[in-house]
């Protein structure tokens, strides 16, 4: 497409001054608005800020020019050139022009004739363009351009009829207009629509094209316009019967109590103070429900205010105000239960039965909150569950993911309409028992909006000190809740607010090995899909070989969530051939898989991977578990540049740098030579770049591939690693080292290599994973370099 712009011309003094550009006759000077469309015939005031557009103006009324108006294509743009305007505006008149004290530019245009851009002249100190002047089209008016005009004028008279208070000078306008295109422009003017829709109509130069368009936008604000005006009439109707009910009521009560009969709300007044008395409200609280039962018994039953205040009484006594009989805590079947419904997780398990005895030995003491960490899957809502059972208490849960109002925790206030108490507050209300077990599910997603702090309001919920005289803003009145038992879970700890932290015991849930999630199948999730399919475990069973091989190939987490769903979903298989009657029972072995679930979604990829020189395999923690990082380097000619891609955060990108600097100062001991590093650019690329990736237990992974691609001794493909590494060549240790195992394990990985100041993390390691894997301690980087390539091909046996 041909770029008809010129060069910009010398424009001389800056806006303001007393110069400016010499316009050919044909060209004006360009007024862009955001958000405005000024249509042929229309008069209508502006506010000019930017400094082009008052030169514009200045230059307009100083040459004695019309000028251009245009609106812009995008209105956040703040400096609009002459490519972000439409092509399409209207010549206009200034009428007046007015500088505010202020300093602010007003002025007021008349709408001529529509114009189109032919091409842009100057963009400084003002835009300016050659244009073409339209003329509105001339010629016979037809019978359909008649009834077009007619139908326009007789919707806009009504449109007129239906606003509130809509000008006499603009109807007598309306009715006058004889011309079709005036009218449209004067319609489309005033026609509460969208500017680009304004925009379209001042595009279209076909006169019956035009009609129709602003006739059919016309056509929606009328439908609107007709909705407001009846629903107006509808509300009106509605307060008068109301105001009547009103009254009727009144006579009526007063009749009863001239009959000396006894209504309806006295009994429900006489109900209510029952029910106070017997909810056993400490007396603080119940002083304050009498009072507010008082107030209510002087309202009218029409008052809005009353059912306001039966609610309140309502949530006052429905609350546990009173404390249960404890019951005995059973250590040797809280274990069993433990036990029954859960398989591993022996230190969790040890741990909450630790916080059993003590909460069976001293029960008025202040116990800690717990808060389980751990990836998705792995059991945490559940364990909270069976604390429950164990302990014989109501269960509870409150999901605080994306919860970011503090109402959300501590309630409304009751000013508001609608008003409820805190999740809290609902929680123990639902569980009917104030020494109930309460679970904060994803405490780690509190979010934080206008509204509050939701974390905020959690500290003093959690707070074993502060929470006996917990305040929600709709009770207006404290509710102990030392006595509850709270449990909290969390995908990651680092998003969870430091004082929030403080608070709580952290106990964390780490990922599943393969012969746990091989039990776990075993025993609990092949029972709950029979049942959830409508199968007995006679019509249908999977084999302990399907299942290795599902947890291998077509699942690949922490947890066993997507486990439960493949098992289902080969079930659902056994279901239909034998609801068909095409088999009375289904086995399912491994080989029967592919048929069932289709091709295995996972493989070992490492060896594939690591095939060549310049690819390392790491080992990263993830919220969700462990997984395997793939380091991939090469480089290419260049003047000794670091590239970097692959999504990496700060620290990675800082570990990226330390590596290539520790291979620069150890070339001449590795065998790279020096001059390698001036020639070339080396690019560094961690795949999943979709994925952000930040951290800095990369950085052995990311030395041993510079090294790997320098010297082109491939990494062994059997092996992966973690660790920080520092300038000095030393191996610092880092996190995460159960879910890296465990992840090292699920990828078919045989060998890990790790800081040897990790080693004392070797015990949370699970036990077969230890089994399966071989531990490389480092010290140094040389002990990464010497573990983890393969001989150099000219020193190999073979060759």
């Amino acid at each position: 497409m041909e770029d008809r712009r010129r060069p910009a011309p010398d424009l001389g003094p800056a806006p303001g001054g007393s110069g400016g550009p010499s316009l050919p006759p044909d060209a004006l000077p360009i007024l862009p608005l955001r958000e405005t469309v000024l249509f042929p015939g229309a008069v209508m005031p502006l506010v000019v800020g930017r400094p082009s557009s008052v030169a514009a103006v200045q230059h307009a009324i100083r040459e004695g020019q019309q000028v251009g108006v245009v609106m812009q294509r995008d209105p956040q743009t703040a400096e609009p050139t002459a490519a972000d305007l439409h092509r399409t505006g209207t010549v206009a008149n200034i009428l007046r022009w007015v500088t505010a004290p202020d300093g602010s530019h007003q002025l007021v245009c008349q709408g001529v004739q529509r114009f189109r851009v032919l091409d842009w002249i100057a963009e400084r100190p003002f835009i300016a363009a050659g244009v073409h002047r339209i003329e509105e089209p001339e010629g016979p008016r037809t019978p359909e351009i008649e009834a077009r005009m007619l139908h326009l004028r007789n919707q806009a008279l009504e449109a007129l009829q239906l606003l509130p208070q809509a000008p006499e000078e603009l109807v007598k306008a309306v009715q006058a207009i004889g011309d079709p295109g005036p009218l449209a422009d004067l319609v489309a003017a005033y026609l509460d629509i969208r500017p680009e829709e304004k925009q379209e109509i001042l595009e279209t130069l076909d006169l019956q094209a035009r009609l129709d368009r602003v006739s059919r936008a016309l056509s929606r604000r009328l439908e609107v316009l007709r909705l407001t005006a009846e629903i107006g009439r509808e509300t009106r109707a509605s307060l008068d019967a109301r105001q009547r009910e009103v009254l009727l009521r009144e006579q009526m009560a007063a009749i009863q109590r001239q009959l000396g009969e006894e209504d309806g709300k006295a009994a429900e007044i006489k109900e209510l103070d029952e029910a106070i008395a017997k909810a056993g409200m400490p007396e603080e609280v119940e002083k304050v429900a009498r009072k507010e039962l008082r107030r209510l018994e002087r309202m009218p039953e029409t008052s809005p205010e009353a059912g306001m205040v039966r609610t309140y009484l309502d949530w006052l006594i429905e609350l546990p105000w009173r404390l249960p009989e404890e019951k005995p805590i059973d250590i040797a079947e809280a274990r069993r239960i433990l036990d029954e419904d859960h398989f591993g997780l022996e230190k969790i398990k040890r741990r909450i039965v630790e916080y059993l005895a003590v909460r069976k030995l001293a029960p008025e003491g202040k116990a800690p909150i717990l808060c389980f960490v751990g990836p998705p899957g792995v059991g945490k809502t559940s364990l909270g569950q069976s604390i429950a059972r164990a302990m014989g208490r109501k269960f509870a849960r409150v999901s605080l993911g994306g919860v970011h109002d503090e109402a959300e925790i501590r309630g409304h206030r009751r000013t508001y309409i609608g008003a409820l108490p805190g999740n809290i507050i609902q929680a123990i209300r639902k569980a009917g028992a104030r020494d109930c077990v309460l679970m904060l599910d994803e405490i780690d997603k509190l979010g934080r909006g206008l509204h509050g702090d939701p974390a905020a309001a959690l500290l003093e919920v959690l707070d074993p000190e502060q929470n006996q005289t917990f305040r929600d803003n709709y009770l207006g009145v404290p509710f102990d809740l030392s006595r509850v038992v709270f449990i909290t879970t969390a995908n990651m700890l680092d998003t969870i607010p430091g004082p929030l932290r403080d608070r709580m015991e952290v106990i964390e849930l780490s990922g599943y090995t393969e012969e746990e999630k091989l039990q776990i199948a075993r025993r609990y999730l092949v029972r709950r899909q029979l049942e959830a399919n409508g199968l007995r475990p006679e019509q249908a069973e999977i084999t302990d070989e399907a299942l290795r091989a599902v947890i291998r190939h077509y699942t690949r987490e922490a947890g066993v969530r997507n486990l439960e769903r493949e098992i289902g979903r080969a079930l659902r298989h056994a279901a239909v051939r034998i609801a068909e009657g095409a088999a009375e029972r289904v086995r399912i072995d491994e080989p029967d898989l592919a048929a069932i679930l289709g091709p295995p979604r996972f493989e070992n990829e490492v060896a594939m991977r690591t095939s060549i020189p310049g690819v390392a395999t790491g080992l990263a923690w993830t919220p969700v578990g462990g997984d395997i990082l793939f380091i991939e380097a090469t480089r290419t000619p260049g003047s000794g540049k670091l590239i970097l891609t692959g999504q990496l955060g700060d620290v990675m990108r800082e570990s990226a740098q330390a590596a290539l600097s520790l291979v620069k100062n150890r070339a001449a001991s590795l065998g790279i030579d020096p001059g390698v590093f001036e020639k070339s650019d080396i690019h560094i690329h961690v795949p999943a770049g979709a994925v952000p990736k930040d951290g800095p237990s990369a950085g052995v992974a990311m030395f041993v591939a510079l090294v790997s691609l320098l010297t082109e001794r491939t990494v062994r493909s059997d092996t992966a690693m973690t660790g920080e590494i520092s300038l000095r060549g030393l191996v610092l240790p880092v996190g995460g080292i159960k879910e890296k195992a465990t992840a090292a394990v699920r990828a078919g990985i045989a060998r890990v290599l790790m800081p040897a100041r990790n080693r004392k993390d070797l015990e949370e390691i699970p036990e077969d994973a230890r089994k399966r894997l071989e531990f490389v301690w480092l010290e140094r980087a040389e002990d990464a370099i010497a573990a983890a390539l393969e001989a150099p091909r000219s020193a190999r046996p073979d060759e």
